[in-house]
């Protein structure tokens, strides 16, 4: 078939569009041995756990506080700000991360899974699912150095492989495996931990202490050399070896006399415990360790030099640098790679985990005061209140702003309260005739010095009172009635006292002779609003 123009560029779309590395990492072909990619040592850097104290320390801290953090599952938001989001509670990709598999409990597997990416680097989630659906219903891990992916020259990966501890090849889909990693600089296929880094300085660590136990295994003295002024027979020298042994090797035997024979001599060796400072290379040792993982010292409970302030920011350094860091990469892979496998369920939902920073409580309080004083400020000025609070980072509080308008202007002038407060349509406190020198059943001492309304206020401020007294007055209103007409009262409480369902005087004088009271107490409206 002839070449044309339109078939080479249309070629070249398809090639592009299938390609997903714009640049080769890997060599052409895709037939690779079963040791390919495959890093040497993992399988020491996890033994090495078991053996080196500090190691498993610094590791167990890290990976039992990941793994007992709460997680939960929501739904996002359209505002993207977290607090807008709704919990999902019940969901299968909610429970497959709380019991991913009928073995394992949540903590226990994330545990499992980040011992291999501390130790080297990578974390490896295999996806157990139905034969007759997309939709995972197990997760399982698999040991680090067990895995191999299967670069791709044109999509960077093709696919796993699992090799069995019996050596059997367990080809496995993209969809199959999920695997988390450190970047490595020099193999984007694998990752990379701080174990790498001192697998010499481990192994130093791991020596150091068996020669110390060989040390005490030798009755806490180093070894000599048995001095003959003949060249043995092997029969002698076996025999001799084998004496020895037996009678002087090991703790038992310590501080056993020996005879020699045949003009053997005992040479001491050169060197002891101080000159070797063997404490001093283990310390340096757990150092080294340390500053690998960047983990606090108090932390793995060194106190000799920690105070209340360094042991906080220790806590401090390991839940912000250690612990979250972690988390947030786990949070990724779940949205990114596992919700996804759940088709149209998991479309708009999002894992996320309980914050394990708390903060510091001091230079929160101290942030806080700082906000409020900045708030009360702009507000002083003439700020708008709701405007202000939000400006300044504090939460919304219920405000009236009429209300605050009030309190600022009796705040500013406290003489005028009397006459404003009711002019605004609001109820006088109780005894508000004792301030304004008005008529009181109980009259106070009124100071010289005491504020008195303007004649043109005293009306206004009487006309606050909302309950007035109504009698009917004719030939039959007894005295003490007639005294009451026009009378007012602040609310219907004080009434109602008086005038009980609200008629009928209760000093009414004709009650005595068996009349009914035609008095009566009404509740007036405000100014201009009628009774």
């Amino acid at each position: 078939m002839a070449r044309t123009l339109l078939g080479d560029v249309a070629n070249s779309l398809r090639t592009l569009t299938n390609r997903t590395s714009p640049i080769a990492y890997a060599p052409s072909g895709r037939s690779f041995g079963a040791g390919f990619l495959r890093p040497a040592g993992q399988e020491a850097q996890m033994r090495a756990m078991g053996s080196v104290g500090t190691l498993f320390a610094i590791v167990e801290r890290i990976t039992t506080a990941y793994s007992q953090v709460e997680w939960h599952l929501y739904r996002s938001a359209k505002s993207g700000r977290p607090e807008d989001r709704t919990e999902v509670t019940s969901h299968a990709a909610l429970d497959l991360w709380l019991q991913p598999n009928a073995f394992m409990t949540g903590p226990m597997w994330r545990e499992a899974t980040q011992q291999h990416e501390e130790l080297t680097g990578e974390q490896w989630w295999i996806i157990s699912r139905h034969e007759n659906s997309t939709v995972p219903l197990e997760l399982w891990f698999a040991r680090p150095d067990r895995m191999t992916p299967i670069p791709d020259r044109d999509n960077f990966i093709s696919g796993y492989v699992y090799q069995s501890p019996t050596g059997e090849q367990v080809p496995l889909g993209l969809d199959d495996v999920i695997m988390l990693r450190r970047p490595n600089p020099l193999d984007p296929y694998r990752g990379w931990g701080p174990v790498q880094t001192i697998l010499a300085d481990l192994d130093s660590s791991r020596q150091s202490a068996e020669w110390n136990a060989n040390f005490f295994r030798n009755s806490a003295q180093p070894g000599g050399i048995i001095e003959v002024d003949r060249r043995l027979d092997d029969w002698e020298l076996d025999e001799f070896t084998s004496r020895w042994t037996e009678q002087h090797r090991g703790v038992q035997n310590a501080h056993r006399i020996a005879v020699l024979e045949n003009g053997m001599k005992w040479q001491d060796r050169s060197f002891s415990m101080t000159d070797m400072q063997f404490v001093e290379l283990r310390n340096v040792g757990r150092e080294i360790i340390r500053e690998a993982f960047g983990f606090p010292k108090p932390m793995l409970g060194t106190v000799d030099d920690a105070n209340r302030a360094n042991m906080e920011a220790a806590e401090d350094v390991f839940a912000r640098w250690l612990v979250r860091t972690r988390l947030r990469r786990t949070r990724q892979a779940l949205n990114t790679k596992l919700l996804p496998m759940f088709g149209t369920t998991g479309q708009g939902l999002e894992f996320d985990f309980d914050d394990p920073v708390t903060g510091d409580v001091e230079t929160e309080s101290r942030q806080l005061t700082a906000q409020a004083n900045a708030a009360q400020s702009l507000v002083a000025a003439g700020y708008d209140p709701v405007a202000v609070a939000q400006a300044c980072g504090l939460p919304e509080l219920p405000f009236d702003a009429e209300r605050d308008l009030l309190a600022r202007i009796v705040r500013g002038a406290p003489s005028l309260g009397p006459l404003i407060l009711p002019m605004l349509g609001y109820d006088l406190p109780d005894g508000w005739q004792a301030l304004v020198g008005g008529r009181s059943d109980e009259p106070a001492p009124t100071p010289s010095n005491a504020w008195r309304p303007p004649d043109w206020a005293v009306p206004e401020i009487e006309a606050a009172q909302r309950w007035v007294v109504k009698i009917t007055d004719d030939g039959d209103t007894c005295h003490n009635c007639r005294e009451q007409d026009g009378r007012t009262y602040k609310n219907r409480e004080q009434a109602y006292k008086d005038y009980p369902e609200g008629e009928g005087y209760v000093r009414c004088e004709g009650v005595a002779y068996g009349n009914a009271c035609r008095c009566r107490v009404v509740k007036r409206g405000r100014k201009g609003e009628g009774e």
